[in-house]
């Protein structure tokens, strides 16, 4: 419990003392928006880093050199823990924007930072809201902006990591419509850090791997009309395969 106790005192004490940066970040973003963005990307990230020490979380990382440091993608991830977002948002490169639950904008400070970060709330429930969600992902990758989102929808609850739940295709139009590269994301063993025993947290050894980028102008016609399951079944074998290492 007192890792609980330390996170819980860790996110809410920055959210109430950020305020102030908040209104610094405001004031920078009105001379130099980009300036903002990426302030605000790494005051948030070494935030998450500390969260994951505090936490007790040992990370193993593999393939990070898939990742471009210089132009935007699409990253694709299972998804079982919040600690998935902790975890794969400490190591962006470049401004990332998260594609997140409708609920969670009503949560105050929380959002107002996930707004500074290009993060973009889904209505699950509303089919025109959640393509306009899609449509405003596509324009800030071709800004410069990468995009995440766990397409599964919803954390999955299985006992086995490896049961994944279907992917939403609806997703990957992100890259279709701006050619960016999808990133793979394969996650092992976050849920052991919370969700399967709360409101414990524990130490825990976690693994990340990136995926080569997945050109969708490079694969077969047939690929392309099923990206969700092509991808899906990329992150299933490497789950399989780092399920030994944890």
């Amino acid at each position: 419990m007192i890792r609980f106790i330390l996170v819980a005192i860790t996110v809410i004490g920055f959210l109430i003392l950020s305020i102030p940066i908040l209104i610094i970040e405001w004031i920078i973003g009105k001379f130099s928006p980009q300036t903002k963005e990426i302030s605000s990307l790494r005051i948030i990230q070494t935030v998450f880093k500390f969260i994951l020490w505090v936490a007790g979380t040992k990370v193993t990382v593999i393939g990070e050199e898939n990742v471009p440091k210089d132009t935007p993608v699409l990253y694709i991830g299972n998804h079982r823990s919040y600690f998935d977002i902790v975890l794969t948002y400490s190591r962006c490169p470049i401004r990332t924007g998260y594609i997140a639950k409708k609920e969670m904008e009503h949560y105050p400070l929380l959002s107002n930072w996930m707004r500074y970060l290009h993060c973009l709330f889904l209505d699950r429930k509303d089919i025109k809201q959640g393509l306009k969600t899609i449509l405003t992902a596509i324009e800030k990758v071709k800004s410069g902006i990468s995009i995440c989102i766990f397409p599964e929808g919803t954390r999955s609850k299985s006992a086995d990591e490896t049961e994944l739940l279907p992917f939403h295709e609806g997703s990957f139009k992100i890259a279709t419509k701006s050619g960016c590269a999808i990133i793979p994301m394969s996650i092992n063993n976050t849920a052991e850090i919370f969700e399967a025993h709360m409101p414990k947290i524990k130490s825990t050894h976690v693994v990340l791997e990136y995926g080569k980028p997945i050109y969708v102008k490079d694969l077969s016609k047939e690929d392309q009309k099923h990206l969700g399951e092509y991808t899906r079944n990329i992150i299933l074998e490497t789950l399989r395969k780092n399920k030994e290492l944890v």
